[in-house]
């Protein structure tokens, strides 16, 4: 893990948007086409507005979430909504977009059809994601119903799983899909997340989800 700590939370999300869009032109230098994953929720917004911004191929980029309640898109808690308002504009607008959302009144029923579009992005080449104080990651969430599925070595891409602290249904992405992304980085605030993240390095994935991409990530920090 490479931990990186900055002097604000300004500059963290401007420095995040450049690592991103750097490591996005990187990746279109040597293939055809790139994806990038990232979170939802509030946190993440200001550095989407500087990578929104960046001059990039957009239309060989590909942008999915790690996770999706499922609501309706235009729900206020929607990630997809989020990311329509913060990511997907500018320059960024040209980015094809993978939902992890369908027109079906559970996960369960699109999971197949969701699942098969996911498999032909792998593997991610550009991974963010966000972590809570109870140390979830995605919908990854500890005392999930599915939750040791989902962390194992042979579990499908794409996961409906249910948590009491989800709120929601959730469709996820899996273990194997986030630390077999290539490039792997965490974004978070606080003292509160920041003494979880320690507290993550010393427990196991079942307790702390996060663990599955802490060796390989980089920790983007500020108060």
């Amino acid at each position: 893990m490479k931990f990186v700590e900055y002097p604000d939370r300004d500059l963290m999300m401007v420095n995040l948007a450049d690592r991103l869009s750097s490591e996005l032109k990187s990746a279109l230098l040597i293939q055809d086409h790139a994806t990038l994953c990232v979170p939802g929720g509030t946190t993440p917004g200001p550095a989407f507005d500087s990578l929104s911004a960046s001059k990039l191929d957009w239309a060989r980029v590909t942008v999915l979430l790690n996770d999706e309640r499922w609501v309706p898109e235009d729900h206020p808690r929607s990630n997809t909504r989020l990311l329509r308002e913060r990511l997907l504009v500018n320059e960024a607008a040209a980015a094809q977009y993978q939902p992890l959302h369908a027109d079906t009144v559970t996960p369960e029923e699109s999971l197949d059809t969701l699942g098969a579009q996911i498999k032909k992005l792998m593997p991610i080449n550009v991974l963010l994601l966000g972590m809570g104080a109870d140390m979830h990651t995605a919908s990854l969430f500890p005392g999930a119903d599915k939750l040791e599925q989902a962390l194992s070595a042979d579990a499908p891409p794409l996961m409906a799983l249910r948590a009491e602290a989800a709120g929601e249904p959730r469709m996820t992405l899996t273990a194997p899909v986030l630390s077999g992304a290539m490039s792997i980085h965490i974004l978070i605030t606080g003292a509160e997340k920041r003494a979880a993240l320690e507290r993550a390095r010393s427990l196991p994935p079942i307790k702390a989800p996060v663990r599955i991409v802490l060796n390989e990530a980089t920790v983007h920090w500020a108060e």
